[in-house]
């Protein structure tokens, strides 16, 4: 099967798809603003990488919160030139983690790479049949079916989401006045995480890096949380002055101590305090 052409004609569900009617065994990849690479066996999906980093064992564990990010960076630099699968045998072996955490770990990874794709409007692409990833890479079966079909829904939310919240460089501040709907509020890890860098100095783009979320994630906890009445978006539009005649926009640079998110543990506190008196 020749298979190559631009996303602007053939979508990433088209193209997963034909892959899962036709069982094709091979590698599918995808040049945008960066290289993204779908391998399949008989049609199933069992790896995914998204540019040249964060595409390590290390790395993958790192992210789903099995291992630190102390632990993920030493174990990282001590095993430069281990095979995923040998690196794997000692993690566990020294009791770091299980292989359920591996494969875990490493299905959230594939799926992470490939739900992105979904959002992709503009990309060259090539389908390499029988390539298949190295050896010493961990693979994980997934059905493409249940995936065309949750990336479907993710994209449709992702259009909305990118409706709502456009603009990333916004900042939120706690809602002065919360709603009653606090008093039922719960939230996930991912959403205290997020609560935690709530600040006007931090822009929601701040705030996923700090968390190590994309955009559709942040999107996703910050449109929750607004409708929940948890935060409102900080309005700061910067001044503008007039040079001869000709508007000027000046935007004031943060302080270098004010370049990173801070994370102030009394801010969850006083937000909780809050949500009791309710």
């Amino acid at each position: 099967m020749a298979l190559k052409g631009n996303l602007h004609d053939f979508t990433t569900a088209q193209l997963l798809n034909l892959i899962n009617l036709a069982r094709k065994t091979g590698t599918l990849t995808v040049e945008g603003s960066q290289v993204a690479r779908m391998s399949f066996r008989e049609g199933k999906l069992i790896f995914a990488t998204l540019g040249d980093n964060g595409n390590s064992l290390a790395n993958m564990l790192q992210r789903s919160g099995v291992l630190t990010t102390e632990q993920g960076q030493v174990i990282e630099t001590r095993a430069k030139g281990t095979g995923d699968k040998q690196l794997g045998h000692l993690l566990i072996q020294a009791g770091y983690v299980t292989q359920s955490d591996i494969i875990q770990s490493v299905r959230n990874h594939i799926l992470d790479v490939v739900y992105k794709m979904f959002t992709w409007i503009d990309g060259l692409f090539r389908f390499d049949a029988n390539s298949i990833p190295p050896t010493d890479r961990i693979t994980v079966p997934i059905d493409l079916e249940s995936v065309i079909m949750e990336g479907s829904r993710r994209m449709k939310e992702w259009q909305q989401l990118q409706n709502e919240l456009p603009n990333l460089e916004i900042s939120l501040r706690f809602a002065s006045k919360p709603d009653t709907r606090l008093r039922n509020v719960n939230l996930t890890v991912e959403e205290w995480r997020v609560v935690s860098f709530v600040n006007p100095r931090n822009s929601i783009r701040e705030i996923a890096q700090a968390v190590n979320l994309n955009e559709f994630q942040i999107r996703r906890i910050v449109y929750g949380m607004l409708q929940a009445g948890l935060v409102e978006i900080v309005d700061q539009p910067p001044p503008v002055i007039k040079v001869n005649g000709a508007r000027r926009e000046i935007v004031e640079e943060k302080p270098a101590a004010e370049q990173k998110p801070d994370v102030k543990r009394s801010v969850i506190t006083k937000l909780i305090d809050r949500i009791r008196r309710l």
